[in-house]
C-alpha cells in the first residue's frame, strides 16, 4: 500500500491531485481542483512538453516550482508531536493528514484503548520518519501518547499532583503500572502503609498515584501509592492532634500490641497505651488484658504536637485502689497477697489489684542471719503477712511474714539451753565460722576454732558445706543481739589431757608428710593428730629433704597442750644416732688408754734393774701410751 501526489501543469495553472492507491488498486478518492474550463484549455499549450510528459523546463523554473510546492505544506521534523486527522482506514490501518506532502499509516493496533475509529476524528500523533525506506511518511500515535504520558509525568512529579493508572502486570519487586500509556514501576512497599504479600489482587485495579522518582535517561518512572494514604494520614493525623486536649476521653481500637504496650487506632492517628498505664495492678504482658482489634475508651495523658506523640491511659478511667480500700485492711491485720515483684530488700506482695505492700528482709524470719529475698520469694507465689504500717495518704504499707509466729527469741532459754545438744543444717559459711539453722528464726555460729580438737583447718569449707547435717553444743546465748555460740569439737572430750602422756617431748613416732612449703610441714601423726615441722628439721641423713606423702619416724621436740601445738623433726632422729655413735667411739678409746697405764704400772712394778732388752719394751709402752692419747 502506498499514496503519491502528482502535479499537474496546465496551461500555466497548478492543479494537485492526490490519488491513493489502496488495497485491490481502488481509488478510493477522485481528482479534486480542475475545473472544466482548465480541463479543455489548450491555448496555452506548452509544446516544449516531450512525448513521456516531461517539461523541458530550465533548472531555475523547475526550482521555483519546487519551492513553490513546498511552501503548500507543513515543515515537520522528526518526534515531533502533530495532531492530524483521520481521512481514511483500512482493515489493518488508519490513515492520517497531517498537512503534509503525503498522508502517514498508523497501524489499528495502536487504537486498541478506543471503541470506534471514526473518520473525521483528530488524534495526536508524532512523526517517526519523515521517509521510510519506503518512502513513505512513518507516523505513531502510541509513541505520541507514550511522549505526552512522559511530559505529564515530569510535571506531575516536579508538582506533586496526583496521577490515575492501571495496574497491567506483576513483576519481580513489585508491579506495573500504566499512566497515561507508559509503564511506570510500583515497588512492593510502596503499595500500602501494611505490608502486602500478595501481589496478584491489585492486577487489574485502577487507582491513584504519586510519582515519586523519575529518570529523564531512561524515561523511567516509579510511583506510590502509599505515599498517598500516608499523606491522609499526617492530615488527619494533624487535624486530630489540633482537637486534643489532656483529660480528654476518646474512643479506639487496638491496632497492635507489643511487649511494652499497646497501639490505639483514634481514628487515622495512633496513640501508644504504656503498659504501666492499663492496669492498676501489675501485668507482665498487655496481651493478658487486650487483643487486637478490641474497642475501648482510653483518656489522653500526654501529646507532643511537633514529634505527633500520643499518650494514652486506660486505668485513669478508673478510681485508685487505694481510695476505695476496705477498713478491715489495717496495721495489725491479717492479709494475703501475691508476690508481684522481688528486690535485693524485699518482696512486693499485692494485696489486690493496684495495693502493694512491702516485705522487709528484716521481716521475713526471726533469724538475725542475713536473708536474700530472691532466694527465699518466688514470682506469683502468695503469702500471709501482718500489716505492720499503713499510710492511705502516701499510698505505702508495710508488711511482716515472721510477725505471724510468736519471737522465739523470748523463750530460747526453755528449747536451746547451755551445754544441749542439736543437730542443724549448715546454711553459710565464711572465713571465720559456719552458720547453722537449728529450726526456722533460731540459728548460730561455729567458729572454725570450735570445729575440731586436732585439726587446724584453712577454711572451713574444708570441714563441711552448705546445706550439709551437723550435730552442734549451744555454748552460749545473747538474746540482745539474737546470737548463738555454737560448737561442734566440743561433743567429745579434750583429746589433748591424754595426748599429753602419749607424745611427750624426745619420743619417737611415725609420721606422714601431707603438706609442705617454705616454712615447713605438715605431718600426720597417729589419731588423727596434726604436727608441724619446721623446714630445718626436713633434712634427711642423705642430704636431702622430706617429701610429701613420705613416711618416717619423728621426734617430738615441743608439746604445747594450751594452744594444742605439736613441733616435731626428722634431722633429730639421725643426728642423735650419729652422735650416740660418736660418743660410744669415745668411750671405747678411754677405756682402752685406762688399760694401758694399768699394764705399764704393773710392768714398773716388777722391773727391779734396767736392761737393754726391758728398756726397749718399756719404750715399745711409752709409744703405744702416747698414740693413745694422740687419739682423744
Amino acid at each position: 500500500m502506498h499514496f503519491d501526489f502528482l502535479v499537474l501543469n496546465i496551461f500555466g495553472t497548478f492543479a494537485v491531485q492526490k490519488i491513493f492507491i489502496v488495497e485491490e488498486n481502488q481509488i478510493v478518492n477522485q481528482t479534486e481542483g480542475l475545473t472544466e474550463q482548465q480541463a479543455g484549455a489548450h491555448d496555452d499549450f506548452d509544446w516544449s512538453v516531450d512525448k513521456r510528459n516531461v517539461s523541458a523546463y530550465s533548472q531555475a523554473e523547475q526550482d521555483e516550482m519546487e519551492k513553490l510546492y513546498d511552501s503548500t505544506f507543513k515543515d515537520i521534523t522528526e518526534s515531533e508531536l502533530l495532531v492530524g486527522q483521520i481521512v481514511g482506514k483500512t482493515k489493518t490501518d488508519v490513515i492520517i493528514n497531517i498537512g503534509f506532502k503525503s498522508d502517514g499509516l498508523v497501524s489499528l493496533n495502536e487504537f486498541r484503548d478506543l471503541d470506534e475509529v471514526k473518520i473525521g476524528d483528530e488524534v495526536e500523533v508524532m512523526v517517526v520518519e519523515k521517509e521510510d525506506r519506503n518512502g513513505h511518511l512513518h507516523l505513531s500515535r502510541r509513541q505520541a501518547r507514550q511522549s505526552r504520558a512522559w511530559l505529564k509525568i515530569v510535571d506531575f512529579y516536579k508538582t506533586g499532583e496526583v496521577v490515575t493508572g492501571t495496574i497491567t502486570s506483576k513483576t519481580k519487586g513489585g508491579l506495573i503500572v500504566d499512566v497515561y500509556g507508559l509503564e511506570t514501576f510500583l515497588p512492593g512497599s510502596q503499595i500500602d502503609v501494611k505490608p502486602v504479600t500478595d501481589y496478584d489482587q491489585y492486577v487489574g485495579k485502577t487507582m491513584d498515584f504519586k510519582v515519586v522518582k523519575i529518570n529523564e535517561a531512561i524515561r523511567n518512572a516509579v510511583v506510590s501509592h502509599k505515599a498517598l494514604i500516608e499523606s491522609d494520614i499526617e492530615q488527619q493525623r494533624s487535624e486530630i492532634i489540633g482537637k486534643l486536649e489532656k483529660g480528654q476521653v476518646l474512643e479506639g481500637t487496638v491496632k497492635n500490641v507489643t511487649d511494652f504496650g499497646a497501639f490505639i487506632d483514634l481514628g487515622g492517628v495512633d496513640g501508644l497505651l504504656y503498659i504501666t498505664d492499663i492496669s492498676w495492678g501489675r501485668i507482665s504482658h498487655p496481651s493478658e488484658v487486650l487483643q487486637n482489634g478490641q474497642s475501648l475508651n482510653v483518656v489522653v495523658l500526654d501529646f507532643d504536637d511537633e514529634k505527633k506523640r500520643i499518650s494514652l491511659g486506660l486505668k485513669q478511667l478508673t478510681a485508685h485502689p487505694w481510695e476505695s480500700l476496705s477498713d478491715d485492711v489495717q496495721e495489725g491485720a491479717k492479709v494475703k497477697g501475691k508476690v508481684v515483684n522481688i528486690e535485693d530488700y524485699g518482696a512486693f506482695l499485692e494485696i489486690m489489684p493496684g495495693v502493694e505492700g512491702l516485705v522487709h528482709v528484716s521481716e521475713i524470719t526471726w533469724s538475725s542471719q542475713p536473708i536474700n529475698a530472691k532466694e527465699f520469694f518466688n514470682m506469683n507465689d502468695e503469702y500471709e503477712a501482718v500489716v505492720v504500717t499503713l499510710d492511705k495518704d502516701e499510698r505505702k504499707m508495710s508488711l511482716s511474714i515472721k510477725q505471724l509466729t510468736e519471737d522465739p527469741w523470748d523463750t530460747i532459754e526453755n528449747k536451746f539451753p547451755m551445754d544441749s545438744r542439736h543437730k542443724g543444717t549448715v546454711k553459710n559459711i565464711t572465713p571465720y565460722g559456719v552458720f547453722v539453722e537449728l529450726e526456722t528464726g533460731i540459728g548460730g555460729m561455729i567458729h572454725i576454732s570450735d570445729l575440731s580438737w586436732i585439726k587446724r583447718y584453712n577454711h572451713p569449707n574444708e570441714f563441711t558445706k552448705v546445706g550439709d547435717e551437723i550435730d552442734v553444743v549451744i555454748l552460749s546465748i545473747d538474746k540482745e543481739t539474737r546470737k548463738l555460740a555454737l560448737g561442734h569439737k566440743q561433743l567429745e572430750e579434750d583429746p589433748w589431757n591424754t595426748f599429753e602422756t602419749v607424745f611427750p617431748i624426745g619420743s619417737t613416732h611415725e609420721g606422714q608428710v601431707t603438706k609442705r612449703d617454705e616454712k615447713g610441714a605438715i605431718v600426720q601423726l597417729q589419731y588423727g593428730l596434726e604436727a608441724f615441722a619446721p623446714a630445718r628439721h626436713l633434712r634427711k641423713e642423705d642430704g636431702n629433704n622430706v617429701e610429701v606423702d613420705e613416711t618416717l619416724p619423728f621426734v617430738i621436740i615441743e608439746f604445747d597442750r594450751n594452744d594444742k601445738r605439736i613441733m616435731v623433726s626428722h634431722s633429730r632422729i639421725w643426728e642423735k644416732a650419729k652422735a650416740d655413735e660418736k660418743d660410744a667411739a669415745r668411750k671405747e678409746a678411754a677405756a682402752e688408754t685406762e688399760q694401758t697405764k694399768k699394764a705399764v704400772k704393773n710392768v714398773q712394778s716388777k722391773v727391779e734393774k734396767a736392761t737393754l732388752g726391758d728398756l726397749g719394751a718399756l719404750a715399745e709402752l711409752k709409744e703405744k701410751m702416747k698414740k693413745a692419747e694422740d687419739d682423744k
